[in-house]
């Protein structure tokens, strides 16, 4: 693999169309992801508006047989376990496909239509599971191969994989800020269908920034047609071993996430003051934090860690997933002490969940995108999309666990459900710390130097 000849500030332009087209998708999916749960309660799940949505009966009853409670928050918070789980398990089936049946860009384009399809189909009450199902099966075929095409820009061992990453995680922050506030606001004036409709245009406009690049990007691997598939290495096959071990802390990271993408947004609608001064913010809105708050903590972070790297103490990759885990759980902590900031009226100020974003994401600076590298590095090349998929299922998996969490939640105090959810990160983070140096050390030994995976740094996009 060679790095490509046509370089956009200092990376090749293919990273740029890559990164472009992922911001495109996460305007798409945080957009619809914000409004989701308070369209569901709020509107659609309301008296007999339900019963306009094609199948709704049979899908009913199959939430019944779940043990469902079937309530519309009940019903809210499961579908959208279940829209987002199924949703990052079809990366798995997508990469697959990408790596052994059909292109990885004919991949990323259908999976680009058939996405901007269900978000138009939101527009329309009898559509909505067709839209849920044209979602989850479109996001399977984009994401499953988009990113695995990072790596091939890069010659083996080049420093800047590491920082492609990072720009490619600043992208996704991009997106993941723009989307709820527009997405949002256009919905408060002109109702839920044109809010979903931004997020359509959006994955349209990211499609066509695909295409316009796809010049740039790099050639599809030549798959073996014939004759046994060669082995894998010593070396390969600890990093599968360490792509396993580091899986289910990935899980317990996103299982405390994905409740802010779920239960969080009727949280702060029943117990926060959403007023600053005369003005009602919308909640959505505090969703797009999670994409400003690492654009400002990112900076700072990579002060620190360029400082430690001078001296020799920056963490290792295990030491920053374990970090993030910590981070992670003192945020939700922040969540579970708001009726000790609450006002006369009984709801705590806007600035409480404010600061847990902040938190928050300082702990998802630290992990995500270290994750996601972890996984793109260390993977066989035959088999990246495949395991980048493997990577997202974690967050499908948490996800299934967040939507029974949901149901949970209406049976207990919120202080408990949050240092519950806070516990789950937290034990996988203390876990991390505790096998980190013995683990890469039995990891990398006696790997050749220009074999070693590069270690994530970050660097300002």
């Amino acid at each position: 693999m060679t790095s490509s000849s046509r370089e956009r500030f200092g990376h090749p332009k293919g990273l740029w169309t890559l990164a472009g087209t992922e911001l495109w998708d996460r305007v798409s999916f945080h957009g619809m992801s914000a409004m989701l749960v308070l369209y569901m309660t709020g509107e659609l799940l309301n008296g007999t508006r339900s019963d306009a949505i094609a199948g709704f009966g049979a899908y009913r009853h199959m939430l019944q047989s779940l043990g469902t409670t079937m309530t519309p928050v009940g019903i809210a918070t499961q579908t959208f376990g279940l829209y987002y789980a199924i949703m990052l398990f079809l990366p798995l089936i997508g990469g697959w496909l990408g790596d052994r049946v059909i292109t990885r860009r004919s991949a990323v384009s259908a999976g680009a239509l058939t996405m901007t399809a269900g978000h138009f189909c939101m527009a329309f009450d009898r559509t909505f599971l067709l839209a849920l199902v044209l979602l989850v099966t479109g996001a399977g075929l984009l994401r499953g191969n988009l990113s695995p095409q990072i790596r091939a820009l890069y010659a083996a061992g080049d420093r800047r994989m590491g920082d492609a990453f990072q720009i490619y995680s600043f992208c996704i922050n991009i997106g993941a800020f723009i989307a709820p506030i527009l997405s949002s606001t256009v919905a408060k004036y002109y109702g839920w269908h044109a809010g979903f409709a931004v997020a359509g245009f959006g994955m349209l406009i990211g499609l066509v920034w695909y295409l316009s690049g796809s010049r740039n990007l790099p050639p599809q691997p030549l798959r073996q047609k014939t004759g046994p598939r060669a082995p894998f290495t010593a070396f390969e096959r600890r990093d599968l071993i360490a792509l396993a071990a580091i899986w289910p802390v990935s899980v317990a990271f996103w299982t405390t996430q994905a409740q802010v993408w779920n239960v969080y947004s009727l949280w702060v609608r029943d117990h926060i003051d959403m007023h600053v001064g005369t003005f009602a913010v919308p909640i959505p809105w505090l969703q797009s934090l999670d994409g400003l708050a690492p654009a400002v903590a990112a900076p700072l972070l990579i002060l620190l860690w360029r400082w430690q790297a001078r001296r020799g103490a920056e963490p290792s990759s295990l030491g920053k997933i374990g970090t993030g885990c910590l981070i992670m759980a003192a945020a939700t902590l922040v969540l579970a002490a708001e009726p000790m900031f609450a006002g006369q009226n009984g709801r705590a100020s806007v600035w409480l969940p404010v600061l847990f974003h902040v938190i928050s994401n300082v702990g998802a600076i630290f992990f995500a995108p270290t994750v996601h590298a972890f996984f793109a590095t260390r993977a066989p090349e035959p088999w990246r999309g495949t395991l980048i998929g493997i990577d997202s299922l974690s967050v499908s998996a948490a996800s299934l666990i967040s939507g029974t969490m949901g149901g949970w939640y209406q049976s207990v105090t919120p202080t408990t459900f949050w240092i519950a959810s806070a516990s789950i990160a937290g034990v996988a983070g203390l876990i991390v710390h505790a096998i980190d140096r013995p683990f890469l050390r039995w990891l990398d030994a006696g790997r050749p130097p220009e074999a070693a995976p590069t270690e994530v740094q970050p660097t300002a996009a």
